[in-house]
């Protein structure tokens, strides 16, 4: 069993209360998103916490697993894109000033590391390299990268600088340069194709990374788990 506690405070960035729970006593402090539309407990429920549990007990990590607000965001057909996207970035804000403060002054590390599965991959990839001073390692398990396609066709320079594969072509920062990344995926991998294309943008752009292709495994659950322990061993 790991230590596990439940915090649910008032958002000033997102205008309401919002969930998160958080494992283990200390240790370099992890962002775990949820799934598309995934909630603060799913990774929890799915076990992907439990795949980890020995580093978590030893101290080695602790992980953050905050609420997620697609539902509001890149899925919420109710509103105008232009809508979408300013919601995430409410949400980005949300993770900038409120969760990454409190994982940095609770573990007294200067960085975090950003991990998800499947759409999870999207903002663990897209907070990481929105922030790179403050992100040491980031991983990705059969992550998306383009959110064009949740958007109608609209775009602008809000959607443009949240979507990992447009703006990385012309980011120069160079701690993207001192950061860990892995983008995991398998060979039956609805999403990887977009690994592939993140990959060869950041090959073009000289970023050392790791391209994790695993064989004879689908889009879920099962082979994130084996994924994650993997990631968390080499730190």
């Amino acid at each position: 069993m790991v230590k596990e506690e439940h915090k649910k405070w008032y958002s000033p960035n997102l205008g309401g209360e919002i969930d998160m729970l958080i494992f283990g006593h200390g240790g370099i402090p992890i962002l775990l998103f949820p799934t598309s539309m995934g909630r603060y407990f799913e990774n929890k429920d799915f076990n992907l916490i439990d795949s980890v549990e020995g580093f978590v007990n030893e101290g080695k990590i602790k992980i953050y697993c905050p609420d997620g607000v697609d539902k509001l965001s890149w899925y919420n057909k109710s509103i105008h894109p232009a809508d979408r996207v300013k919601n995430h970035i409410w949400y980005d804000k949300y993770l900038l000033e409120e969760v990454a403060p409190l994982a940095r002054h609770e573990t007294g590390h200067s960085k975090i590391i950003t991990a998800g599965c499947s759409f999870g991959g999207y903002h663990a990839a897209n907070f990481a390299f929105r922030h790179p001073w403050l992100v040491s390692h980031m991983f990705s398990m059969s992550g998306a990268f383009d959110i064009s396609g949740q958007l109608d066709g609209f775009y602008n320079d809000d959607v443009y600088f949240n979507n990992p594969v447009d703006y990385l072509l012309t980011n120069s920062n160079p701690e993207l340069h001192y950061m860990k990344i892995v983008l995991g995926t398998t060979d039956r991998d609805m999403c990887r194709p977009d690994n592939e294309r993140l990959s060869a943008i950041l090959n073009k752009k000289g970023i050392d990374h790791w391209l994790d292709i695993r064989q004879n495994a689908d889009h879920d659950w099962p082979i994130w788990r084996e994924m994650f322990p993997n990631y968390i061993a080499q730190l």
